[in-house]
């Protein structure tokens, strides 16, 4: 057992003034270089036996109950779900009320080499000198027995190291000397369900952010020296985490908690916690995170962290979150870069299986693209619908008065809708339990369109169809005639819908949804292939032509990442006859074999496809309509292998440049909407 050199010498005190005592106290010692760690938990307990369970790697030392009683601690049957945990049992005299129990071991060692899909299955407690990570879960502590707790948690680590867990840092001392170690307290007096610690060999920048009424609001960045060491960044990540905060404080509330953290971590991982942010360190370095994810992020502390998901009823906070963070940013950018999002939710659920479409009630964390496209996609588009049916000022208003009744509560959707139904006026509760509960991505068509004379100038007459069974909604058309162009907005209540137009002017051509503001399975025309298409194809296949060993080694390490599901190896000679199926392929190889592969099956060669981007980069990728098929051709081994992590996160692109891991172009296919013809009303026949 690690001897214990908790505190020794004064503590920097941070916050003073007495405190209630924590449903959950934890002691923490961590040495990440050997991965050892020891833990005395002191918990509440009720009746005569206390069953918990931790990570396989750990093991209870002893457990004390009222004053320092000894009682006995073993183990309860196996490993849990094959999940890695190993339940416990604690036998308990009589009127015991709270348990210390001192555990330990030693941790796996950080998976580095993880990717972004992995990283959101359950974790292991993992430690390792360049980063830790003990994950909610992960049964590195004992589960109170209460759905929600609160928690007190002290830290020690050696010198070099940095900790943190979310809430609100008490105390800390630096160490002075090589020997001393860091220690620091964290308090969390919220009720929670989990508790997430994170530790590296950070440097750490500290910004005060003066609050009125309020302490002053502690902005850190917790970096390995070489990522604190590039200009600017940590500034950058500091002022640019107040400016989120300052802004939906005023758009929905006051910030609820006293910090907020932007945590480097060794694997690719992009999470939200109360109070902090743990998001990788090769995604820090990257000039757009700080404009949309980390806002993103910040969001969370509201939605998610500050007003929890019920989810039973399903998770509406990362649609919410998306649509005031991602969204909101791109349409302040500009019109073009709005529509361009909106665009991409809708080719984002076009690529997915007609099985692959779950209800938005049902969504409750992303795991895989299906989960993404609707969790994320959907529910920004609902909420982009619902703005447009009740108003900007409903909407806003409907957000405050939503903070304000459930902040700290568990919400659930319909506790959302009631919130928007007070600030609009209006029944929602056929709006929200439509597209709540619909599997469905509608496709529209204009059945017929016919313009007449009329006293006013010109009558339009439109009947629009959709499949069955038919939404109801509110769906955009454009109408325009030589050099007018007019929207108008159209109720959709079955599979039939008539509707009529007076104009001043001649219509011509009709568009249906130019903009995307309706959440639809968008035209033939409209779908440039994408790479979606074969992220998530329930049955992928993949082909290797030409390279040596090591290439053939790099595109097995290229496929296992890019594809959701086992992909299964197919020979060249069998190619067409996959493409004749309709079968998901991607074809990999050099660029001569691609080409040679290509040619054979009657399909265009690189330089037909990509023109000038043919011969850039050290690998590029593009889609073929006439396959269709996915194409990787790569310059050599090293060139393929460098896409293995960078590839699948470009799922809502036609075709990439890649020069070694970076894109340095990327594109769609053309694919503008469709105009429908207006046709002249047939003047009655003469008898």
């Amino acid at each position: 057992m690690m001897p214990r050199r908790w505190f020794a010498g004064a503590l920097l005190l941070l916050t003073l003034g007495a405190r209630a005592a924590a449903d959950l106290d934890l002691e923490v010692t961590l040495e990440p270089a050997t991965r050892q760690l020891e833990v005395i938990a002191e918990l509440p307990v009720g009746g005569r036996s206390f069953a918990f369970t931790l990570h396989e790697s750990l093991s209870v030392r002893e457990a004390r109950a009222a004053a320092g009683l000894l009682v006995a601690a073993s183990v309860a049957g196996g490993r849990d779900a094959g999940d890695g945990r190993r339940s416990w049992r604690i036998a308990l005299p009589a009127g015991a009320e709270r348990v210390r129990i001192a555990y330990g071991g030693t941790l796996p060692v950080t998976e580095t080499g993880r990717d972004h899909r992995q990283v959101l299955q359950r974790l292991p407690p993992m430690a390792a000198a360049a980063g830790s990570f003990l994950a909610a879960g992960s049964g590195w502590y004992p589960q109170p027995p209460l759905a929600l707790f609160s928690y007190r948690v002290r830290l020690s680590l050696p010198g070099e190291q940095r900790a943190v867990v979310p809430g609100s840092l008490r105390a800390e001392r630096l160490p002075r000397a090589g020997a001393d170690r860091y220690a620091a307290e964290f308090e969390f007096a919220r009720p929670t369900d989990g508790i997430d610690l994170m530790a590296g060999p950070w440097r750490v920048r500290e910004r005060l952010l003066a609050r009125a009424g309020a302490s002053p609001l502690r902005l850190r960045t917790y970096f390995p020296p070489a990522l604190d060491a590039e200009s600017g960044l940590a500034e950058g990540y500091l002022a640019d985490s107040a400016r989120y905060i300052e802004r939906y404080s005023a758009l929905i509330g006051a910030y609820p908690y006293d910090a907020f953290s932007i945590v480097a971590s060794p694997l690719p991982t992009g999470l939200g916690m109360p109070t902090l942010t743990y998001l990788g360190v090769d995604v820090l370095r990257l000039p757009f995170i700080r404009a949309t994810s980390l806002g993103h992020e910040v969001l969370h502390n509201w939605w998610g962290n500050g007003v929890r998901v019920d989810a039973r009823s399903g998770n509406w906070s990362e649609g919410l979150t998306t649509f005031l963070a991602d969204y909101a940013y791109r349409e302040e950018s500009s019109a073009a870069a709005a529509h361009a999002l909106r665009l991409a939710w809708l080719r984002d659920a076009a690529a997915l299986p007609a099985s692959e479409q779950p209800a938005l009630r049902d969504f409750r964390s992303r795991r895989h693209g299906a989960e993404a496209a609707v969790g994320y996609g959907k529910g920004a588009m609902f909420f982009l619908m619902l703005r447009d049916r009740i108003g900007d000022a409903a909407f806003a208003q409907a957000l405050r008065d939503f903070w304000q009744a459930q902040r700290f509560r568990h919400a659930s959707w319909d506790d959302l809708r009631r919130a928007f139904e007070r600030a609009s006026g209006s029944d929602l509760r056929g709006v929200f339990a439509q597209w709540l509960s619909s599997r469905q991505l509608p496709m529209f068509t204009v059945d017929d369109a016919v313009a007449s004379r009329s006293p006013s100038g010109h009558r339009l007459r439109l009947t629009l169809r959709q499949g069955s069974p038919a939404l109801a909604l509110r769906l955009p058309v454009e109408i325009a005639g030589g050099t007018h162009a007019i929207t108008r907005w159209i109720d959709v209540t079955g599979e039939r819908s008539l509707a009529g137009f007076d104009l001043d002017f001649l219509p011509e051509r009709i568009r249906i949804d130019p903009e995307a503001r309706t959440w639809r399975r968008l035209h033939e025309a409209e779908l440039p292939l994408i790479l979606r298409r074969w992220v998530g194809a329930l049955q992928p296949r993949w082909v290797v032509v030409g390279g040596d060993a090591a290439f053939r080694e790099a595109a097995e390490t290229v496929v296992g990442r890019f594809f959701e599901r086992p992909a299964a190896l197919l020979r060249l000679t069998d190619l067409q006859a996959a493409l004749v199926a309709g079968e998901s392929v991607m074809v990999v190889g050099t660029p001569a074999a691609v080409d040679a592969a290509l040619l054979a099956n009657g399909l265009p060669q690189q330089a037909q496809t990509l023109g000038g981007n043919a011969t850039r980069g050290s690998a590029r990728v593009w889609t073929v309509e006439r396959g269709p098929l996915l194409v990787v051709a790569a310059n050599d081994a090293a060139a393929l292998r460098s896409l293995a992590r960078p590839l699948p996160h470009y799922g809502g692109q036609s075709w990439l440049v890649f020069d070694g891991g970076q894109a340095s172009d990327r594109g769609l296919w053309p694919a503008p909407v469709p105009a429908f013809t207006v046709r002249g009303e047939t003047p009655p026949t003469r008898q």
